[in-house]
This record gives structure tokens, C-alpha cells and sequence, in this order.
């Protein structure tokens, strides 16, 4: 161990010469931090280095694999408790946009993929509940759970995330309107704040700390477990596509389903999203190719209003006991709808393909090495009184005909987002995400570059600003407080004191760039 020790500190000393950081390395090992947990090695830091936007490279001092929560609280009380300082971010599966799991000259703590003394999932059949670590990708949330029968509520489309990755932000997709976003489905979290402190909370017992941490950014603890809310798995997806030319007919049919959440579970569908289709040519990209090959469809051949189709996106379960039932019931609920006749397609699935749908895409991307891409998304939450003006500035303004990625839209009920958490949605009983997963490919068009998709997201910004649109950033990046401050608006106040108490040397979550570290560390110019 002796041995370990001083080649780990030799290593960090050199990092320390490079970087110019005046952290004494003695302090993690007085800390009795094992040394074994601790990498340099160059491989670990390349890969903490880096993000799936795929546009950002930050190197970390170190990487940091735990093997319990005790060992993170350890290293984080020993960064709050050093006279230099040095600070800590959490990463899960490393699907962060733009480096916010990143840290500059700091410790970046590995929370997937690193194996746990009993930290399996834990399911309560009873109580309907799973306790999981947070580095569990939902993938696997979903197999363990699914063993006893049973899931959680809410899902995002893509299921290789950290449970913790997601409960820091929000969590969405198309159950959202009915269950309400992740972190509505939440009954407990343990945490280590940003003294070090290892903490359980939920709505009884550390409500600030538990309401805080949800959709929180990483910035007042790091999540070591959730407790999540299960409910009974259905056997099968019935799985439904329908166009439409006319937008406002599209989002009238939407806010329509979303208010049926309250209706027995016969009366509505359980899943609603939707897509927007401007690329000419053959509608059959990986997130919305639902025409069979051998009968294409081209947007030319659908009277599209400004070049622009819209697919609703649906689904009903089912199990075997009441398959007999679920023609009629999707029919009594699309015989109210008003997209284009003979443009249904219908498929059913079992219902954990249905959910690890964009996987599949993943592998296929994958293999034709059009995964590992940088990705300039931008995630809107778009209030749902403006949509159509948003509609005819980006969908058939800013966008022209070429997208080079699916972008999703689909509208939530407010209602079930709990204002206490520390998300920012905007201030309308309804609202609209709207998603640009756009990818960077190096085909030679220019409208496929990284520069090109980076300032058409400007473009659409400042469209939304000029013109008074008052969109919240989902998944944010902002590069000043100002911004960060314009973000939050009348919650900036809670939430700037929430950090004061949870982590008030700013060691917390640096890549979102919020808060500077207080204490003496080159964390760039903002």
C-alpha cells in the first residue's frame, strides 16, 4: 500500500506541476481515502475528459471510482476541508452536452460502471419501491425491477443514463403528462452535500435538501441512492404513429391527451410525443422511420404546410389478460383526433423493447460509426401560449428543409412538476419540450457542421428573445451568472442560498459554470 501511495502521489504531484494547482496530495491519503481508488491513469482521464456533445475537453486532475458512498463523502469532505481546495464532479455514463460533468483541475468521480459492495438494486414489492445506487443506469434499473413484475413510472426515451444524471435535471418523456417528470417519482434520495456531509432525505426528513437536489444541476450534493416509485409492468405496447400537415390541429390533438391524465386507465393513451419532420426526401431516419421501406413516403407527396409534417407518437399498454379490449379502446381515443386519413401505423412490441427503443438506433449508429459524432443539442421548454409562433419562426423559418437529427415536441401539465424542486419550468399550466438532437456529420454539407448547427441553436435563441418568448433551457448551459440568474428568475434566490448551505465553497458540479470555486484554482475566464 506504501508502495501505491507514493507512486499515486508522484503522479498527482506531476499533474500539480502541470496545472499549476497548489492542492497538497498528502491530504486525500490523511484522509484515509485508499489510493487504490484513485486513477491517473491516462486512459481514465481521457475519457472523463470528454462528454457526448462531444464539444467540450476539460481534463481532470484525477478520476475517482468509489466503491461505497462513504467513500465519496470522504473525498468531498476532504476537498471542503483542504486549505487549497480542489473540486469534484459526479459522472455517470457520460452523456452530459456540454461538459458539465466536466471539472477543471479538480477530481471527477466515476459513478457508473464502478462496482459497488452491495449496491444491487434493491426492490420493495410491498411498498413499491426500488433503492438503487446512483451510477445505475435506468437500463438496469429496469431488469431488476421488471424481475418482480413491476417498473418505475417515469422514463426518458434513451435508458443508458444515471439514475443520479437524470434526477439533476428532471427526467422526461412521454409519460411525463401523466406521472409527471423523474423527479416526481421520487420518495428518497441519500446524498453527500458538498461538505462531505452523507445525508437521507425526502418530503419528511431533509425537505430543503431533498426538493434542492432534484433538478438541482449537481450543485448541492451528489446522489448516492434514490428510493423510486414502481408500479405494475404491463406485458405489451401497443405502438401508434399518425401525421399531420397543419400544426395547430398537431398540438390541439396533444393538449387534448394530456388532459385525460386524470381518466381511468382505458380512457387514455399512456405515452404522448411527437416529432417534426422537415428533411425533403424519404421520411426514414432513425427516430422516425415508421413507413415500411417498400412504401415510402416522401413529404412531397403529403399536402405539408411550409414544407413541415408533424407525426403524433402514442401508445397503449396492455397485458394478455385484456388484449381483446385494446382495439376498441385506441380507436374510441383516435376517432377524436384529426391527422390524415390512412397515415396510421400501428405496431405491438413487449414493453421493455418499446422502452429500450433508441437503443437499437444506438447500435446501428454505432456500426456505422455515426454514434461517437459531436452532438449540439438544444432542449426548450417552450410555454405552450407561444408554440405557434415558435412553430412558424424555427420549424418553417430558421430550420429551412435540413435538420440532421429527430426533433421531438411534445406538450406536459405543470401540475405535475412540484415547484419545491429546484427545475425550472415555464409559468403556464402547460408546456411544450421541444428537442433538437442534431448530430455533426462529415459528409462536406455545410448544413450538417458543427458551426452551422451550433449557430442556427444561436439563431433560434435569439429568435425566441427577440420576439419575447420566454423558453427555459432544459438541460442549460449558460457561460455567466447573469444568465444562469435570467434562467431561474424568481427562484435564483432559493437556489443561491440552497448552495451557501449545501456546498458554499463551490466544489460541487464546476462544469455547469454557475458558481466559481471560492477558493485559488484556474478555472478559466467565466
Amino acid at each position: 500500500m506504501a508502495t501505491i501511495k507514493l507512486v499515486l502521489m508522484f503522479s498527482i504531484c506531476r499533474l500539480i506541476l502541470t496545472v499549476g494547482l497548489t492542492l497538497d496530495p498528502t491530504e486525500v491519503f490523511s484522509a484515509g481515502i485508499d489510493g487504490q481508488l484513485i486513477s491517473v491513469d491516462p486512459l481514465h482521464l481521457e475519457t472523463a475528459s470528454i462528454d457526448f456533445g462531444g464539444m467540450k475537453r476539460v481534463d481532470p486532475l484525477a478520476v475517482f471510482n468509489p466503491t461505497s458512498a462513504e467513500d465519496i463523502a470522504r473525498l468531498v469532505q476532504t476537498a471542503y476541508q483542504s486549505a487549497h481546495g480542489f473540486t469534484v464532479s459526479a459522472r455517470g455514463h457520460g452523456h452530459s452536452i456540454n461538459g458539465q460533468a466536466q471539472t477543471t483541475n479538480g477530481v471527477v468521480v466515476q459513478m457508473s460502471g464502478t462496482r459497488l459492495r452491495s449496491a444491487e438494486p434493491r426492490v420493495s414489492k410491498k411498498l413499491m419501491y426500488v433503492d438503487v445506487w446512483g451510477g445505475e443506469l435506468w437500463i438496469d434499473v429496469l431488469k431488476s425491477t421488471l424481475e418482480y413484475g413491476l417498473a418505475p413510472k417515469s422514463w426518458t426515451d434513451y435508458l443508458y443514463l444515471s439514475v443520479g444524471g437524470t434526477l439533476s435535471n428532471a427526467g422526461v418523456s412521454g409519460q411525463a403528462f401523466n406521472h409527471g417528470p423523474q423527479i416526481s417519482n421520487v420518495h428518497e434520495l441519500e446524498v453527500v452535500t458538498g461538505k462531505g456531509e452523507l445525508l437521507t432525505c425526502s418530503e419528511e426528513q431533509n425537505s430543503e435538501l431533498f426538493h434542492a437536489v432534484l433538478g438541482g444541476l449537481g450543485q448541492f450534493g451528489i446522489i448516492t441512492r434514490a428510493r423510486i416509485a414502481l408500479e405494475t409492468a404491463p406485458q405489451r405496447v401497443r405502438w401508434i404513429r399518425v401525421l399531420y400537415s397543419d400544426f395547430s390541429a398537431f398540438t390541439k390533438d396533444q393538449e387534448y391527451l394530456i388532459s385525460l391524465e386524470g381518466r381511468p386507465e382505458s380512457q387514455k393513451f399512456d405515452y404522448v410525443e411527437g416529432f417534426v419532420i422537415v428533411d425533403e426526401g424519404l421520411i426514414n431516419n432513425w427516430r422516425s422511420s415508421f413507413f415500411s421501406p417498400n412504401n415510402p413516403v416522401k413529404i412531397s407527396s403529403v399536402s405539408a404546410n411550409g414544407g413541415v409534417l408533424y407525426c403524433l407518437e402514442i401508445t397503449k399498454n396492455f397485458d394478455q389478460s385484456n388484449a381483446h379490449l385494446i382495439d376498441q379502446q385506441v380507436d374510441d381515443l383516435l376517432e377524436k383526433l384529426k391527422y390524415i386519413p390512412a397515415s396510421v401505423f400501428t405496431t405491438d412490441l413487449p414493453y421493455v423493447d418499446f422502452l429500450d427503443r433508441v437503443h437499437k438506433a444506438e447500435l446501428k449508429l454505432r456500426s456505422k460509426g455515426l454514434w461517437d459524432v459531436p452532438h449540439p443539442w438544444l432542449n426548450l421548454f417552450v410555454p405552450k401560449s407561444r408554440i405557434d409562433e415558435f412553430d412558424k419562426g424555427v420549424f418553417k423559418g430558421i430550420l429551412g428543409n435540413k435538420t440532421s437529427g429527430p426533433i421531438l415536441i411534445y406538450p406536459m401539465n405543470k401540475n405535475k412538476w412540484e415547484e419545491k424542486t429546484s427545475a425550472v419550468t415555464p409559468n403556464e399550466e402547460v408546456f411544450y419540450l421541444v428537442a433538437l438532437l442534431r448530430s455533426v456529420v462529415n459528409n462536406g454539407e455545410e448544413t450538417q457542421s458543427l458551426e452551422y448547427l451550433s449557430n442556427q441553436n444561436h439563431q433560434i435563441l435569439k429568435f425566441c428573445n427577440e420576439v419575447g418568448i420566454n423558453v427555459k433551457q432544459y438541460l442549460p448551459h449558460y457561460t455567466s451568472q447573469q444568465e444562469w440568474m435570467d434562467h431561474f428568475e424568481d427562484k435564483w434566490s432559493l437556489f443561491y442560498q440552497r448552495k451557501m448551505e449545501y456546498d458554499p465553497r463551490h466544489i460541487l458540479a464546476n462544469g455547469q459554470r454557475i458558481f466559481k470555486p471560492t477558493f485559488n484554482s484556474k478555472t478559466g475566464s467565466w
